[in-house]
């Protein structure tokens, strides 16, 4: 037997980059080696196609991006409308394979205990998304998790309001002011940063990180004490590798921006496939996009993952669309062992390197946000705005002239597919002119445009 210490491949010489990057010019026989095997991404990230140990040698503090792919949640996401149906809906989930609930509740008439009857509590994270700010509220949850024990995340994010709405719950100050009180009382998780909005809408990942983390900052700056656990809401789209790493360097970029406030505190992270690729043609395509969107998620670190329904488009919230999306989840964590490594991307030399280019560009974007006054200054002048505007088209020209490609609508489209006929839900961006205070951050698929023409020659 060999000795158990004895590395693997010792008896073989290393092969430095320089040899490899040799090798490869010569089997390229003249062709340019950068014109022809290194790409670009949207991001500025050039891909090279090969990584080795060299490529960590610059690569810092690898141990801060650990992601405990052991512990990810299964999340079902709940709209309460009626308390008694989504208590019920919530039972039968949690019997069905989910492992959290997450409720977005959009009034203060929601009786807590209704919502919670005969909901187990132990080792089940429940969430609050709320779509208003009380302070009473948050205090009758934080009674109620104290009396029974339970583990809530309670997720206020006034900022996230300005953002999709335009205007505040009331103002800026009073907002913070209630914000403030709510830190005060809070025995639980009860800050929010959802980042989600910024890819939806066609920020680049580097946007997205930045953004969201000076999401994060103004909260650092404007909330007097934390001591809870963050909760930070992102998107994950199909650059597979790319998005593992974009999770990993936002965990980067919170810790350090943490440790400048001397927060001793985690991001509680809950990740979402994206909308932005998802089409209303060829649906069950949706299917397979959110499946290595949720791979992503497992290998990155997210500590609750919810999938979306194939159908979330265009149908309203039904057992069967539900039932798939958590069955996926359930089919990675129970059958592919996706649950069975902890940090199952650290050392690997391409997902390293592009975590620390993607936290290095974002942290200097960060920066730059910062020396202009801050994210919500930067908000209410419309920069902010501009930019993800400029991503998104760049992304919508590429997608438009068939260089990016979305199977079955954009190539490979069935034409006697028919949808008209099926919508219960409007899938298209909304129109609602009114006074806002900043101009809304509008989530827009890249699809819209191809399916209204489709449907509108449907018979």
């Amino acid at each position: 037997m060999s000795n158990s210490n004895k590395k693997l491949f010792a008896d073989f010489n290393a092969v430095s980059t320089k040899q490899w990057k040799q090798q490869i010019q010569f089997d390229l026989k003249g062709a340019d080696y950068n014109e022809n095997l290194v790409w670009e991404s949207p991001e500025g990230i050039k891909v090279k196609p090969f990584y080795n140990s060299d490529d960590l040698d610059n690569v810092p503090n690898i141990s801060q991006a650990t992601s405990k792919a052991t512990e990810f949640k299964i999340l079902q996401k709940i709209y309460v409308f009626d308390v008694s149906k989504s208590n019920k809906r919530a039972l039968e989930t949690l019997s069905r394979g989910a492992e959290s609930i997450y409720f977005t509740i959009e009034n203060e008439s929601v009786s807590i205990e209704s919502l919670m009857e005969n909901l187990p509590i132990e080792n089940i994270n429940y969430y609050f998304n709320l779509l208003f700010l009380s302070v009473d509220f948050v205090a009758k949850l934080n009674a109620f998790a104290v009396n029974t024990n339970s583990q809530f995340y309670i997720l206020n994010d006034p900022i996230n309001q300005l953002v999709k709405d335009g205007n505040w719950y009331e103002n800026l100050d009073k907002d913070f002011e209630k914000l403030n009180s709510i830190a005060h009382i809070s025995t639980n998780s009860f800050l929010n940063c959802n980042g989600s909005i910024y890819q939806n809408a066609g920020a680049n990942m580097v946007q997205q990180l930045a953004y969201t983390l000076a999401h994060v900052n103004e909260y650092f700056n404007k909330i007097s004490s934390l001591n809870h656990p963050t909760s930070i809401e992102l998107s994950v789209g199909t650059n597979y590798f790319f998005e593992i790493a974009k999770l990993r360097a936002f965990k980067l970029l919170f810790n350090t921006l943490a440790t400048e406030y001397h927060y001793n505190i985690n991001c509680h992270l809950i990740v979402t496939p994206t909308k932005r690729n998802k089409t209303l043609y060829d649906y069950n395509v949706n299917m397979l996009r959110t499946t290595t969107e949720c791979m992503s998620a497992i290998l990155g670190g997210a500590n609750a993952i919810s999938n979306l329904a194939y159908d979330n488009l265009y149908h309203k919230d039904n057992e069967f669309g539900d039932r798939i999306s958590r069955n996926q989840l359930l089919i990675l964590k129970k059958e592919s062992y996706f649950d069975k490594v902890d940090n199952p991307a650290d050392g690997t030399y391409y997902i390293e390197s592009i975590t620390n280019q993607l936290a290095e560009k974002a942290l200097i974007l960060f920066k730059e946000i910062e020396i202009d006054g801050g994210f919500i200054a930067q908000l209410i002048s419309g920069k902010i705005q501009n930019k993800i505007q400029e991503s998104a088209r760049k992304e919508q020209d590429l997608f438009d002239s068939g260089k990016e490609i979305l199977v079955g609508t954009n190539k490979f489209g069935n034409k006697n597919d028919l949808m008209k006929h099926d919508l219960e839900l409007y899938p298209f961006v909304k129109q609602n002119p009114r006074q806002t205070l900043i101009i809304p951050i509008i989530e827009k698929r890249l699809a819209e445009k191809i399916e209204q023409e489709r449907l509108a020659t449907e018979v």
